[in-house]
């Protein structure tokens, strides 16, 4: 059995999963599911990830781990070249910093049972929901360029001239941002680091557009 990752096209989380199995030239198959439809809340799914969430990675004996920071620290632990961490502690530290700065601040309020949850029980209209998204991606983005636009460790990525952990997190959310009209000039440095990962053919290929069953 080879790896097989449970996912949905346009999850960021996915996104940030697929990029760093590609990275890591690891080979997978996809099982998707439509989140609007609730697939990811069938029987079926449960019995594999009872949290019910995408993305999960299936491993070759049937193990089943959830949560893509979990997962891609997992593959970096047992597949550690091309590395996404740094070697020093403090270094490895600041880039989880600015991983978590996305996943963990910028990402759970935005994801889609949120923004359902603001349509379907508060009554919230779609350009309400969009500024909720802009809203958060802003709070978080303005510092976040701040954070690295100074900062010495940083070349072509966030961390030196390799893409790593922060630089999956961030391409993802970039990537997510385009449908909700994100204004990326205020973000230059953000946006550069995101254009560096798209001459990787790795970043590419995990984008929505190029999934397989995307649509």
């Amino acid at each position: 059995m080879s790896l097989v990752l449970h996912n949905f096209f346009r999850s960021s989380a996915s996104v940030r999963v697929r990029a760093a199995l590609n990275l890591k030239g690891l080979e997978y198959e996809h099982v998707s599911y439509v989140l609007r439809e609730k697939q990811h809340q069938s029987e079926a799914f449960l019995t594999l990830n009872p949290q019910g969430l995408v993305p999960a990675l299936q491993l070759e004996d049937g193990t089943v781990l959830g949560q893509s920071l979990a997962i891609i620290e997992y593959l970096e632990e047992t597949h550690p070249e091309p590395a996404l961490l740094p070697a020093a502690p403090l270094d490895r530290a600041w880039v989880r910093g600015l991983a978590q700065a996305v996943a963990c601040d910028i990402h759970p309020v935005n994801n889609l049972r949120v923004l359902q949850y603001l349509g379907s029980e508060l009554g919230v209209d779609e350009p309400g929901t969009g500024e909720w998204f802009r809203h958060w991606v802003d709070l978080g983005f303005a510092p976040l360029e701040r954070q690295l636009e100074g900062d010495a460790r940083r070349g072509e990525f966030c961390y030196g001239d390799a893409p790593g952990l922060a630089d999956l997190c961030l391409f993802a959310q970039v990537a997510n941002n385009r449908r909700f009209d994100v204004d990326m000039s205020r973000y230059p440095t953000l946006q550069s680091i995101y254009d560096n990962c798209l001459q990787l053919p790795a970043f590419v290929d995990a984008l929505p557009e190029n999934h397989p069953h995307a649509g």
